[in-house]
């Protein structure tokens, strides 16, 4: 898999990803020529690259798909969590073949290369993601040049010299810019996305990175939603008088967005008015009552993690997607743990005992894949009466 520091590519390759380790991987360049710099993690999923490669939470990061066939259902406008991919970049194992799905309106590889994204096929995905498991995720530059020239001491540096996803705050990076609103329904083989009747329960969504099956699955539990930027003060947020607040998913790393956040999410608990929150939002919240948020070592992506309901002992088969996690053993005494990871025994979700508030580390939204947290969704809407 992985080459002594040489600018000399082998015959045919005309992609490389360049790991800060030093270790280079060689394949065949697809999507958008260039290079960029970000963190390397594996992805297990079977479906769903077109919403991972647009997923907000993807910002700085470089997808190994574990998975082999990647591209081969091509892509349509419809499968997208967000107007504009966030990922950097794809690594696949096999090449990109034609689409053979009947809602493919473009080629995964013109997709690719219309939205600036670097691709790389031929690499043994499986290897990569066993070096990610033992020695964590890794700083490195993906390249893609169709003359296979490439000068690899200069991808080695750059790799080397970037700081990494740890104290980085990317929220307001993806965030939305101004105030919106949102009332477009579940999407439906033969209908697409739903248009329903506006929701009678106000909810304000503050927008770290948020996904737009969020959205739709507050607006089909019977939420009117008003999406507003990450930076948004409380007094922004009140103005909008709502019955509930939402924190979304999100990259970065949760403290350093928490420096701005924290602070409103806090005044917010004052209220004692209902609150959901998912992944960066989970993180936000923990920070909120004093818990700690910590770096993991490889993190969970994936659409097919197990999770522990606390409440019964019951498992929910969950999407995820995040590098960093709250600390179980920081949360304050009125933080009840709701779920745990079956891979590691991480914290996956609490509530607090004293006020209408709870948070999840995975998606319950999670499109394409599993759908047994759905009730997450009506749990919310039910506390706002």
């Amino acid at each position: 898999m992985a080459d002594p520091i040489s600018s000399r590519a082998p015959s045919g390759a005309t992609g490389v990803l360049v790991l800060a380790s030093g270790e280079v991987i060689w394949g065949k360049g697809f999507g958008a020529e260039g290079q960029a710099v970000g963190e390397v993690c594996f992805n297990t999923a079977m479906t769903g690259y077109q919403e991972v490669m647009t997923d907000p939470s993807y910002a700085g990061q470089i997808i190994n798909f574990t998975f082999p066939h990647i591209g081969n259902v091509g892509t349509n406008p419809e499968d997208v969590e967000a107007l504009n991919p966030h990922a950097l970049g794809a690594i696949v194992r096999q090449d990109v073949t034609d689409p053979s799905n009947f809602r493919s309106t473009q080629h995964f590889d013109a997709w690719m290369k219309a939205n600036g994204r670097i691709g790389i096929s031929g690499v043994d995905t499986r290897a990569l993601t066993r070096l990610i498991r033992v020695a964590g995720a890794p700083n490195a530059v993906i390249a893609h040049s169709a003359t296979g020239d490439f000068d690899v001491p200069a991808l080695l540096a750059r790799a080397k010299a970037w700081a990494g996803l740890e104290g980085m705050d990317l929220a307001k990076d993806v965030t939305t810019l101004q105030t919106y609103g949102w009332d477009q329904g579940l999407w439906k083989l033969g209908s697409g996305y739903a248009e329903p009747a506006k929701g009678s329960k106000k909810v304000v969504a503050i927008d770290y990175g948020i996904k737009h099956n969020i959205l739709r699955n507050l607006v089909d539990v019977g939420c009117d939603v008003t999406i507003v930027s990450a930076t948004a003060t409380f007094d922004e947020i009140m103005a909008h008088a709502p019955d509930g607040l939402f924190l979304s998913n999100g990259p970065g790393d949760p403290a350093a967005t928490g420096v701005y956040a924290v602070p409103v999410i806090k005044q917010w608990l004052d209220t004692k008015k209902p609150l959901f929150g998912i992944c960066l939002g989970h993180q936000m919240l923990g920070l909120a009552v004093g818990a700690k948020t910590e770096k993991m070592h490889q993190g969970h992506r994936g659409a097919n993690h197990p999770v522990k309901r606390l409440s019964d002992g019951a498992v929910e088969i969950t999407s995820m997607n995040h590098g960093f996690a709250v600390d179980a053993d920081t949360l304050p005494a009125n933080a009840k743990a709701t779920h745990v990871s079956l891979f590691d025994g991480s914290n996956c979700g609490f509530e607090l005992a004293d006020q209408p508030a709870f948070s999840v580390q995975y998606h319950p939204e999670a499109s394409p894949g599993p759908q047994d947290s759905h009730y997450l969704f009506e749990k919310f809407a039910g506390m706002m009466g």
